[in-house]
């Protein structure tokens, strides 16, 4: 996987390439689901809701710019898949998912595993005010625009990933929060995304 899905297809940074060779993807899917677990596409986890391709969770992450030490917000526990990665990383991660089966799944499988997560069960559009300000966001649901909880939730410097657009088709993009008032974007590549529900989102 890393090196057919990943480096070949431009990863670069090594901390990113080295945690996706460690961390189990397949104890984050269902378990009719472990054998394709390692395969180029996403997978299906129930309530209306995939894993992403690896591929994708690598470019996010890369995208993130990540040191280790920063605190992180996601918007879209899913699986936990991508709150392992972060974690491992040595990010300090806070994570919000609206469906409360696959919140309370993902909180199992994270600590049965050693992360040291936190998870809430809520509307991610409106963030996690409790514990901002934070140094990354990364939203794992299609959005039609950021929500301005999330800009104010966001550190100056600090950067979104997300895949931004229409319902259908979105571009991955990275927004920098360059001040109080101000923000920068930059579209990386074309994606789809299931849709991020919530008040400043979707509605379903």
């Amino acid at each position: 996987m890393v090196k057919e899905q990943l480096i070949e297809r431009g990863i670069k940074d090594r901390r990113v390439l080295d945690v996706f060779g460690r961390v189990e993807r397949e104890k984050f899917v269902p378990p009719d689901k472990q054998e394709y677990a390692y395969e180029d596409s996403p997978l299906y986890i129930g309530w209306g809701q995939t894993i992403s391709q690896p591929y994708i969770v690598a470019l996010m992450t890369e995208l993130l710019s990540l040191k280790g030490g920063e605190k992180v917000l996601e918007i879209g526990t899913g699986s936990g898949y991508q709150s392992a990665i972060l974690s491992h990383l040595g990010c300090v991660v806070y994570t919000v998912e609206r469906i409360p089966q696959l919140a309370k799944k993902a909180e199992e499988i994270l600590s049965l595993l050693g992360y040291r997560v936190k998870v809430k069960i809520g509307d991610g559009t409106l963030g996690w005010e409790e514990f901002a300000p934070y140094d990354r966001i990364i939203i794992t649901a299609a959005s039609s625009s950021v929500s301005l909880p999330l800009i104010k939730q966001l550190k100056i410097g600090g950067k979104i990933v997300l895949p931004l657009g229409e319902r259908l088709h979105q571009e991955l993009t990275v927004i920098d929060k360059v001040s109080s008032t101000r923000v920068e974007k930059k579209a990386i590549c074309g994606c789809i995304f299931v849709p991020l529900v919530g008040k400043y989102g979707y509605k379903r």
